[in-house]
């Protein structure tokens, strides 16, 4: 059964931006006053790294699962932001879902459903990320989302990917009729590659039979960035001001005709700061007209 108002970001092939997108997503909407939960599925773990706290072994997630206990949330890792941190131990959740089929326990699905139904009411948002590679967990999470969000580059090998989510959403559509596609999202795409981001529209939309769009905001590629906010666990909106507070200490430095300390990579960061707010209305409105056609069905 899906749980009101839980997106999973899925794709079928990693380094296309998946854990980026929740990140900077969750932390935009958190921002704006909308109590958001993200749960770290990735056995890589990396939203620590791009919220900045601590990493974990994911051993209190998988424990959460194996003994039935409560998810382990980590409060207030942003005003109105609180995260499940994921990490190694999470990839042995298949094994897991192996006994409990073998006992008549249901699925992972099933367990997710039990243990986030039971914190689900406390969120406006939650937000799923999701491996790339492990069907389980992927279809777990997609058994009790409402809604999906695909992020993907313009390679044949990330299209691939989406086609891959694709089929993992029919199979299970028959458990959770409440799934709904909100759309793809073109990670990395150059300001200037018009073309490109046509002829990719145009083949996501029929990969995916016109039932999902394609948002019309992409997130351009910037290297530095990147850098920045993972090594020092900030996400872009905050990356944006960073970067102008590291002009000010740098024009400072010159005027007093002093070597400026080493700062930032990124000289500016408001594009892609730019960007993610965008995405993040979208997702925001399309997921509010699927939440109006879920209550309405």
């Amino acid at each position: 059964m899906a749980i009101a108002r839980t997106v999973a970001v899925e794709q079928g092939k990693g380094g296309v931006g998946k854990t980026s997108l929740v990140a900077n997503v969750g932390g935009l909407a958190a921002a704006a006053g909308v109590r958001t939960l993200i749960v770290d599925l990735d056995p890589q773990g990396n939203i620590a790294r791009d919220l900045g706290f601590a990493p974990s072994d994911g051993q209190e997630l998988f424990n959460a699962f194996a003994t039935g206990g409560s998810l382990p949330v980590l409060k207030d890792v942003r005003p109105n932001l609180d995260v499940v941190p994921g990490g190694p131990a999470v990839g042995d959740i298949a094994g897991l879902n192996f006994s409990w089929q073998q006992r008549g326990a249901g699925d992972f699905g099933v367990q997710l459903e039990r243990t986030l139904g039971a914190i689900a009411g406390e969120y406006d948002l939650i937000l799923l990320d999701t491996p790339p590679g492990d069907r389980v967990i992927a279809e777990g999470a997609l058994a009790v989302a409402t809604s999906v969000v695909i992020p993907t580059r313009s390679d044949e090998a990330s299209i691939d990917g989406v086609a891959r989510v694709a089929e993992r959403f029919q199979n299970v559509a028959a458990r959770n009729p409440q799934l709904r596609l909100a759309g793809v999202v073109l990670f990395a795409v150059g300001s200037r590659s018009v073309r490109l981001e046509r002829d990719v529209r145009a083949a996501l939309t029929d990969l995916l039979g016109g039932v999902a769009p394609v948002f019309e905001t992409r997130i351009r590629h910037l290297d530095s960035a990147a850098v920045d906010a993972r090594s020092r666990g900030l996400l872009i909106h905050e990356l944006e001001q960073a970067a102008r507070d590291d002009r000010t200490a740098r024009l400072t430095a010159l005027k007093a005709k002093e070597k400026p300390a080493d700062g930032l990579f990124v000289r500016d960061a408001s594009g892609l700061a730019e960007d993610y707010e965008n995405l993040t209305r979208e997702i925001l409105t399309a997921l509010s007209q699927i939440q109006d056609e879920v209550v309405t069905a």
